[in-house]
């Protein structure tokens, strides 16, 4: 399990720094041209690039894990509540916040174990 929840940590980090936050930090056209459909000015494109590689650094660090992953939500909220006030497509556009956001969740419960024991699914002495 904990092999499982590096591997998919492992590719969210790779996704939100190749994908997400390098092109917002290096001004690529696919980075600005979504902040312009849903009203962002391109100034703030390192900003939010510098954030969420932040958040991603803080994710796979174990001893900051958790902090990672609530300021990633936070930071996924936004995303959707962005994408759902221009009304971007739904399942692709606007609920891949919602995606990405339980695959960070997944990736931490299944490493960590102290999070699985907040978040348990099946409760110690059930049996399924």
């Amino acid at each position: 399990m904990k092999t499982a929840g590096w591997v998919l940590s492992g590719l969210i980090g790779l996704f939100l720094a190749g994908a997400s936050a390098a092109p917002k930090l290096l001004g690529l056209a696919v980075a600005r041209e979504p902040m312009e459909v849903v009203g962002w000015p391109a100034k703030y494109l390192v900003l939010i690039g510098l954030i969420e590689l932040g958040c991603m650094v803080l994710f796979l660090i174990p001893r900051t894990a958790l902090l990672g992953a609530v300021l990633t939500t936070g930071l996924l909220g936004g995303s959707l509540a962005a994408n759902l006030r221009v009304d971007n497509p739904l399942f692709s556009h606007t609920l891949f916040s919602i995606y990405l956001g339980a695959a960070v969740w997944l990736a931490l419960w299944l490493r960590d174990t102290k999070v699985r024991a907040v978040f348990p699914v099946i409760k110690k002495g059930e049996r399924a």
